[in-house]
């Protein structure tokens, strides 16, 4: 049996998590904040907060001198949430442990003597807590295709146990729309796509949360500088899509931030799209814009661009197309679930 535990922090690592776990053949235990996410294939046992109550970090020593990412001194929640995994260990007792991801969950089960699968994630991760959680891991595994981040400066140490499985999409299982990407034969293929009109065509933006909502003021700035394009928006403060596949599949230029998630979902539909870099504590999703910008599969920025810079983010998408997307994937949640299939074989 394999335990997998979900940060609760955005939508991002929950709906990864569950797209590896649906293609398990393993029994699978979910662990994390809240409730199960829609889908989950297993039992969920939820955890005690550890933030709540509210945290002074100047005062509780969130970090215990810079070893971890966060541990609040004297925190009731942080406690009853060790001791519900050690005690969920104990009782189970796992052939491994997926962690996507937490730096002191990984700790803590590998001191308990389970092997750890750590979800990698890109950026500077050569911090003290990175490093501890990367050098225990038995395997890393990375929701990017290889060679995506040659740059990273990863030791040789972390680089001989990476998965780089591709783009891993939450999208991926479901039925293919007759627009949208396709499943063939195991592997995926984008759909033909009518380009649209020249100067114009439908902008469709996806943002998430967990970060930074989309501006009202700057999103009218963009829609104002490209007469000819329409645009909608879904997620960032506003009403998330009934059908997001269905979306994205009838966009000209798809319009995401640079999470994991959001650049796999659109490398499913193999749409042109403008990714643009949200702030963040490892500049993640900045590694991944240069990432894609390295490919050539999608016109990139960081941060909402001003309003003048859009016409020719619009165009660069398009000449981009869509159709190189197929080489960042976005079915990775297969290669990933038997991965930890045969580790957990191993390990039982």
């Amino acid at each position: 049996m394999i335990g997998y535990y979900l940060h609760h922090q955005g939508q991002g690592h929950r709906r990864r998590g569950t797209a590896v776990a649906r293609a398990l053949r393993s029994d699978v235990v979910g662990l994390g904040s809240g409730g199960a996410p829609e889908g989950w294939p297993g039992s969920w046992v939820e955890l005690a907060r550890d933030d709540e109550p509210a945290v002074d970090p100047s005062s509780q020593d969130v970090t215990a001198g810079g070893v971890l990412h966060w541990v609040p001194a004297h925190h009731d929640g942080l406690l009853r949430r060790h001791r519900q995994l050690v005690d969920w260990v104990a009782d189970a007792r796992p052939s491994l442990v997926v962690v996507d991801v937490s730096v002191e969950v990984a700790v803590l089960v590998r001191l308990c003597g389970v092997p750890v699968v750590v979800g990698a994630m890109p950026g500077d991760r050569t911090d003290r807590p990175h490093r501890l959680a990367y050098d225990l891991a038995d395997a890393l595994l990375a929701p990017w295709p290889p060679g995506a981040h040659p740059d990273s400066g990863w030791p040789d140490a972390w680089v001989a146990k990476v998965w780089e499985v591709g783009g891993i999409s939450a999208l991926a299982p479901q039925p293919a729309l007759d627009d949208a990407s396709l499943l063939r034969d195991g592997e995926l293929v984008a759909a033909t796509h009518d380009a649209p009109p020249a100067g114009g065509g439908r902008v469709l933006v996806v943002w998430g949360s967990g970060g930074d909502d989309l501006d009202d003021a700057a999103l009218e700035s963009a829609v104002a500088a490209t007469p000819g394009w329409t645009w909608e928006v879904r997620g960032g403060g506003r009403p998330a899509s009934p059908d997001l596949l269905a979306d994205l599949a009838g966009a000209d230029v798809v319009v995401c931030h640079a999470g994991q998630g959001a650049v796999a979902d659109v490398a499913l539909a193999g749409r042109p799209a403008v990714v643009l870099a949200q702030p963040r504590p490892h500049h993640e999703q900045l590694a991944t814009t240069h990432a894609l910008q390295r490919m050539s599969l999608a016109a990139t920025g960081v941060g909402w661009p001003p309003a003048d810079a859009w016409p020719d983010l619009l165009g660069r998408a398009v000449d981009l197309g869509g159709a190189g997307w197929s080489r960042w994937g976005a079915d990775g949640a297969s290669r990933a679930a038997a991965l930890l299939d045969d580790l957990a074989g191993a390990a039982a």
